[in-house]
């Protein structure tokens, strides 16, 4: 595999395509995938196998997903992506998720944040970043505010939880917007 690799001051991002993942659920061992992409429960396991087996990118879609390694430890401690990448229109949706309590309130999730922006822009030429968060999430709306982008509006019941729809908060940061903060 050919990880696509960015560093920061305090992490290693490794960077994984649909094609990486299909390598990697095609010729490791349960054990071995859930050490290569950081999985710590078995139904975390589980959910990646299901995006495999039922497909992770479609037509004109794709992802590339960045596990976050801290340097300190070597420990694979979150990740943070670009998907929904619509090749034919430059844009992408970011996602991130710490999965480590201890690694949250840290500045580790700004720092991978920025470097995924950043690479987006300037090595898969999007045009447009969006984000979508949830209104309640507090921590999650400070970083796309931090990371300056703006907001255009409100979806409504959006997002399935558990059987309840949910709101989300549409955010979009521009090439040009990225460009004239440099």
């Amino acid at each position: 595999m050919n990880f696509k690799q960015i560093e920061t001051s305090r992490l290693i991002l490794k960077g994984l395509s649909p094609e990486d993942m299909k390598t990697v659920f095609e010729n490791y061992p349960k054990e071995k995938i859930k050490q290569i992409l950081g999985h710590r429960s078995e139904e975390d396991y589980l959910k990646e196998e299901n995006k495999y087996r039922n497909g992770y990118a479609s037509y004109n879609r794709s992802f590339i997903l960045f596990l976050l390694t801290d340097k300190a430890s070597g420990t694979i401690i979150g990740r943070c992506g670009l998907h929904n990448w619509n090749t034919d229109h430059s844009r992408a949706e970011i996602g991130y998720s710490m999965e480590d309590e201890s690694y949250k309130r840290l500045g580790l999730m700004s720092e991978a944040v920025e470097a995924i922006i950043n690479y987006g822009f300037t090595q898969l030429n999007l045009n447009r970043i969006e984000a979508l968060v949830a209104p309640n999430n507090i921590p999650s709306l400070r970083l796309i505010e931090k990371n300056n982008f703006t907001r255009e509006g409100l979806l409504r019941k959006h997002y399935n939880v558990s059987g309840v729809f949910e709101d989300s908060v549409m955010f979009s940061k521009l090439y040009e917007e990225h460009v004239n903060e440099k």
